[in-house]
């Protein structure tokens, strides 16, 4: 797998002695923590308790959480283990609803166990691993394709965290920042801090820093003031499901950010790889968007920070719409102005 030692670091999701090994980033930055996992069980628990995030690195550690579940079940019952497997997928594919990529890992992996003969669990391994080197390559791709429409001198400002930490590697929007910076077409980077969870004061901030890349964060309220003192001529983020007609559905508060990027004249580019594209769904507004508990909104740190009595809506994604997305971006290329008619020509065959 490619690592960049300048300014690529960073892998969160690792296969080692037979048993799923992921960075928890509920612990980041302060704390460098890794949990070794080896029943599906526990990969579902990780993916649903934020100890991995991101939509292709929960897809990654879901197809090696299939691995996990098919050791156990052929341990337990040699004879009907494919069976029993079947209800593993299930707890994997309900432990986030909204990121696509979480059910298409799966089905890749399905297929697999499928075609697989007689040494199955080799067979699913090696396809789990693939997916995690392929996630990686395709964020190269993407980083030197979205890099390509970045003028030299500009500065950006990203949202969430799209990184090593929410990919297999190398990241989607950040791999985009990634790759311009090391042309040396950036002169900043900025960061929305992404409340509730604080992905990018966190996770982002952390990332960036430790590859050497400048980062200053902002309040996700002061973006709009950013845009219009001119301190960014580009917002880049990442989606977690793209639909049939362009539709982008990523962490909550990407429509404000391109709401005002339309205002303000700013580019707005989504970085997603092709896993991301959701064909079956027409448009955003067919998505689940996921909300999640009030104590995420309502507490910091473990502290209350509401008054009492106060309640919380929390959803963790939004929906912008495809007139609103400048570029979109995958390993295959760069789309402007993504629509229906653009994005079929993406479609697998098949």
């Amino acid at each position: 797998m490619t690592i960049d030692e300048d300014h690529d670091s960073i892998r969160a999701i690792r296969w080692e002695d037979g048993r799923l090994c992921l960075l928890d980033q509920r612990r980041l930055p302060f704390e460098e923590h890794y949990l070794y996992l080896d029943d599906a069980a526990g990969v579902a628990a990780a993916i649903r308790d934020m100890v991995v995030r991101g939509a292709p690195a929960i897809g990654i550690s879901a197809a090696y959480g299939v691995v996990l579940a098919a050791r156990r079940r052929q341990a337990q019952a040699p004879g009907d283990w494919r069976g029993l497997l079947d209800a593993d997928i299930r707890v994997l594919a309900a432990a986030r609803p909204t990121a696509v990529n979480l059910f298409w890992a799966l089905e890749r992996m399905q297929g697999c166990l499928a075609a697989a003969g007689v040494d199955s669990g080799a067979a699913l391994l090696e396809e789990a691993r693939r997916i995690h080197a392929q996630d990686i390559d395709a964020n190269h791709r993407m980083g030197e394709h979205g890099a390509g429409l970045i003028q030299a001198g500009a500065a950006v400002l990203t949202h969430c965290n799209t990184g090593s930490l929410a990919t297999g590697g190398y990241g989607t929007a950040l791999g985009v920042i990634r790759s311009a910076w090391k042309a040396g077409k950036l002169t900043g980077v900025y960061a929305g801090e992404t409340r509730p969870w604080l992905q990018g004061a966190r996770l982002t901030a952390w990332e960036l820093t430790r590859d050497r890349i400048p980062v200053t964060l902002i309040t996700d309220s002061a973006a709009a003031l950013l845009m219009h003192r001119e301190r960014v001529q580009w917002v880049i983020v990442g989606a977690d499901r793209v639909t049939a007609n362009g539709d982008v559905i990523n962490k909550i508060g990407t429509y404000n950010l391109a709401i005002n990027c339309r205002h303000h004249g700013i580019n707005f580019m989504v970085a997603a790889p092709c896993s991301t594209l959701d064909f079956s769904l027409a448009s955003g507004q067919a998505v689940e968007i996921e909300e999640r508990g009030a104590d995420e909104v309502l507490t910091l740190g473990g502290e209350r920070i509401a008054a009492p009595g106060a309640m919380a809506w929390n959803p963790a994604f939004d929906v912008t719409p495809a007139e609103l997305v400048d570029y979109l971006v995958t390993e295959q290329g760069a789309i402007g102005a993504p629509d229906a008619e653009k994005l079929a020509a993406l479609r697998p065959l098949g």
